[in-house]
């Protein structure tokens, strides 16, 4: 049995020497009609990475407008918080306003009491930023007076104010009580 395989070792060791010693067959290129270049297939655009850079800058920016106009709104509660209540101190002022207007003996002691607590709160008043405005004889001002009444005047002509029912009144530059006016319709015919 080794004779066997002995000679199936020594046929196979031939064949591969045969393979050896074969000429290698070099692949013979064909000439083919010259092939139109393929355009590479256009890929998704992809999306540029953004510039942080700029975003950062922008957010930034942003978070900047945000703190001041926090503090704006901060200092605008603070420098306005007093106007409800000055608000409702007008009309006891408007009321002693009214009896001092009305009182017939300017001299007597009742009425200098009077004078002195309304003198009082007006000064208060100020003090706070509160000030009354004129509007008696001005064009009528739809954003600082509220026409009540249109009469006819002979002393003041067509679209001012004859008349101010009650007194307007500002803070610190805003608006705190519009006047509450009587307008002029000019000349009564007649």
């Amino acid at each position: 049995m080794e004779k066997e395989e002995d000679k199936k070792v020594e046929e196979a060791k031939a064949d591969e020497a045969k393979v050896a010693e074969e000429p290698k067959v070099e692949e013979v290129k064909t000439e083919e009609a010259p092939k139109e270049e393929a355009k590479p297939a256009e890929e998704p655009k992809k999306p540029e990475e953004p510039d942080w850079k700029d975003r950062y800058a922008r957010l930034l920016a942003d978070f900047d407008n945000f703190k001041k106009r926090t503090a704006r709104d901060r200092e605008d509660t603070y420098r306005y918080a007093e106007s409800d209540i000055l608000r409702d101190i007008l009309p006891t002022v408007d009321n002693l306003s009214l009896a001092l207007g009305n009182a017939k003996d300017k001299e007597d002691d009742f009425v200098k009491g009077v004078q002195l607590v309304c003198d009082s709160l007006l000064k208060a008043l100020k003090e706070h930023g509160a000030e009354p405005f004129d509007s008696v004889g001005e064009a009528l001002d739809p954003e600082k007076m509220e026409a009540i009444a249109t009469l006819p005047s002979e002393d003041v002509e067509d679209g001012k104010v004859s008349n101010e029912v009650k007194r307007g009144w500002m803070l610190k530059g805003k608006l705190l009580r519009a006047a509450q006016v009587v307008v002029s319709s000019g000349k009564a015919n007649g």
